[in-house]
């Protein structure tokens, strides 16, 4: 049985992909959150649908939370097959500050928990993933991340401007590439991917507004994290394909 670890597994997203990955039966799903009563909470809802789960108590803005967990899953289980950095915040949607268009709190903020915290994660389960034989990476983006798109005025993003959370999501895209370069010659993959605008507790607005339920985001993580071997590394998709970065 394969292990897929997903952070911010406890709600929206990260809850929906730990389903979709326990559906498949071949998939026993480490549901990590930072509070480990709603972690805790979420894998027996998972376990009582009679699937594989059990919670991880993990901060990804805390090294030592992160190494903690990582211990814990290799005394367990000895490798992990699938890492989805999914936890991300996006305080701007509430910043009521009157700073000017860059706020460096909102930087601290925002990139300690979706650019430092992947890189945390990354580093603390690397070595698991080098023990699976087909190893994937999942790293949840942002269109709005994209430079093309916020160069591009014929872009729906064009016109959004959160400098914090769009440029986290642009270096967590850099990471994907250069850990797709960096692990070429393993069969670990790499993949960004842009959920699209969805039905989550990410912005106010966000549940009544949203397109796209949680249920359909996992969709497209569940694909790059189950990627054939003879699929590219290094790439950024969304429902509908290839993203330009």
């Amino acid at each position: 049985m394969k292990i897929a670890l997903v952070t911010g597994a406890n709600k929206g997203i990260g809850l929906a992909t730990a389903r979709r990955l326990g559906r498949e039966g071949d998939h026993h799903v480490v549901v990590a959150a930072r509070n480990a009563d709603a972690g805790a909470e979420a894998a027996g809802k998972l376990a009582a649908e009679g699937l594989h789960a059990t919670s991880l108590t993990m901060d990804v803005t805390d090294p030592a939370s992160v190494a903690a967990a990582a211990a814990q899953v290799a005394e367990r289980f000895g490798r992990l097959d699938v890492l989805v950095n999914n936890a991300g915040i996006l305080p701007e949607a509430t910043n009521t500050s009157p700073k000017e268009v860059l706020d460096l709190r909102m930087f601290e903020q925002t990139y300690a928990t979706n650019v430092l915290g992947p890189v945390a994660v990354v580093e603390a389960f690397l070595p698991l993933l080098r023990k699976s034989p087909a190893g994937r990476i999942v790293n949840v983006s942002s269109a709005v991340g994209s430079l093309a798109h916020q160069t591009d005025p014929d872009s729906p993003w064009y016109g959004m401007v959160v400098p914090a959370y769009q440029s986290s999501k642009a270096a967590l895209n850099a990471i994907t590439i250069v850990l797709a370069k960096a692990l070429a010659d393993t069969p670990i993959k790499v993949t960004s991917v842009c959920p699209g605008w969805v039905q989550t507790d990410l912005a106010p607005g966000n549940r009544e507004q949203a397109p796209v339920t949680p249920d359909e985001a996992a969709d497209v993580v569940h694909r790059a994290a189950t990627l054939d071997a003879a699929d590219p590394s290094g790439t950024f998709i969304d429902a509908a394909g290839p993203v330009r970065w």
